[in-house]
């Protein structure tokens, strides 16, 4: 039987933001795999390594209209409504991001031609899920 998952990427030019100068190019590649129906993940190219957040599929939605999140991560529409801004936090730092709001719609759109949103529970296995946590050697 074939494997019925697949993962959804696309690249898009991420900025991170700096006080007193122009925001920094910071390449990013948003992926979505369909073992995991809530979250994308948002792998940022950053320097000699990868830096990889999961961020919920609805709260990315959600940001492009209008301010969510808590904690660690906040998405909201940017004073120029082309852009969002990404605010990830983390016990080794925080990073304040900008991303065209488009290419982000786009995205997302994709990620719903292959999951619909509502119908995240047909592809989350929770046994699976559960039996991660109680692993033991």
């Amino acid at each position: 039987m074939a494997d019925p998952h697949s993962v959804t990427s696309a690249v898009i030019d991420f900025a991170l933001r700096t006080f007193w100068a122009q925001p920094r190019p910071m390449p990013a590649e948003l992926e979505y795999d369909t073992r995991d129906p809530y979250a994308v993940a948002v792998v940022l190219h950053a320097g000699a390594s990868d830096v990889r957040w999961l961020v919920g599929r609805d709260l990315l939605a959600d940001g492009l209209l209008a301010p969510h999140g808590e904690g660690d991560v906040r998405i909201a529409p940017a004073a120029d409504p082309a852009m969002i801004v990404m605010e990830l936090s983390s016990p080794d730092g925080a990073a304040v991001l900008e991303a065209p709001a488009q290419e982000i719609a786009d995205f997302l759109d994709l990620t719903y031609d292959v999951i619909p949103p509502g119908s995240e529970p047909d592809w989350f296995d929770f046994e699976v899920e559960l039996a991660k946590l109680s692993y033991q050697d």
